[in-house]
């Protein structure tokens, strides 16, 4: 694999955590009182038509039963992640939420060694590491430092779940390239993933949520889920498949703890007041870590589909 297309990975996907980053603060925007799973399930809806062109130009063609089924797993880690997420949010504190999120990185790479797609190696694990720490440190920043609603109880086991649904998606998305089950066109990856868990999300959300609810819409919530749908969803998961393509699921999800990272520069420029020195320890190991899995990752590139069959060994 050339050293330019592991590189032009690592770059999308730190485009990748400046877009979800920086899409952190356009939530909060959203007017209060709509349902969030049917949202969600719009917003998905939203990016699988912006994906829809670039897949149609390259053959309007179904997956095959084989293929599909591996996508609705793929669409289940989406919705049971975003799922969870909804409903821990009002059961578990946002420190505890952030602690149990950073843990991500580690899971996946943990199921990717499970699965025989992520080679075995000593570097990694440690750079993963070094994230998490300075992730949680920022997460102990925003929060005041405040350990008192750092805790675990069945909201936080139930977050931890959506965690590792999470943490799959990657996985199964590499699996399925190295079997030859997935596409290995990016855009086609995405649309389908995208388009099987708007579905269970419309549905989980069908379920629990008031539809009418969502009449309480304005135009302005209209023109952010948009947004949401087509850069926070549509490019972001675009990317993340793309670097899939490339980089091990571990290195991929690490980019997870750059984010943070971004909505702090981001509240920082909008809020000065609210710098200090507490929040430079956090910053430092998450640079420190993504600096780090940049090098390593252009300097040993990821291993190709057809070496991945010797990683189980």
């Amino acid at each position: 694999m050339k050293n330019g297309d592991v590189t032009g990975a690592h770059l999308g996907m730190v485009l990748w955590a400046v877009i979800v980053g920086a899409s952190f603060p356009v939530v909060g925007l959203l007017s209060e009182g709509l349902p969030s799973l049917l949202l969600t399930a719009m917003r998905f809806a939203i990016a699988a038509l912006a994906m829809l062109p670039l897949v149609w130009r390259r053959g309007p063609r179904i997956p095959g039963i084989r293929a599909l089924l591996l996508y609705a797993s793929m669409g289940l880690c989406l919705a049971g992640f975003f799922g969870v997420m909804f409903w821990a949010a009002h059961r578990v504190s946002a420190l505890s939420m952030s602690a149990l999120f950073v843990s991500m990185p580690l899971l996946a790479y943990g199921a990717g060694r499970a699965f025989g797609i992520e080679p075995r190696a000593t570097c990694l694990p440690a750079i993963l590491a070094l994230g998490a720490v300075g992730a949680l440190a920022l997460a102990l920043a925003q929060s005041g430092g405040d350990l008192a609603t750092l805790q675990f109880g069945w909201g936080e086991a139930a977050f931890l779940l959506g965690c590792i649904a999470s943490a799959l998606y990657p996985v199964l998305s590499k699996w399925g390239l190295a079997r030859g089950t997935l596409s290995p066109d990016a855009a086609i990856r995405t649309f389908w993933s995208l388009a099987m868990g708007g579905a269970l999300i419309a549905l989980a959300g069908l379920a629990m949520e008031p539809v009418a609810a969502m009449a309480k819409m304005q135009p302005k919530d209209i023109l952010l889920v948009a947004y949401l749908g087509v850069f926070s969803s549509g490019v972001t998961f675009w990317l993340m498949q793309r670097g899939t393509g490339v980089l091990t699921p571990g290195a991929v999800t690490a980019y997870s703890y750059l984010a943070p990272f971004v909505s702090m520069l981001v509240l920082f420029a909008t809020q000065p007041e609210v710098i200090g020195w507490y929040w430079l320890p956090g910053s430092v190991l998450v640079v420190t870590a993504m600096v780090l899995l940049f090098r390593t990752g252009t300097t040993e590139p990821a291993v190709s589909h057809s070496d991945l069959g010797s990683l189980r060994d």
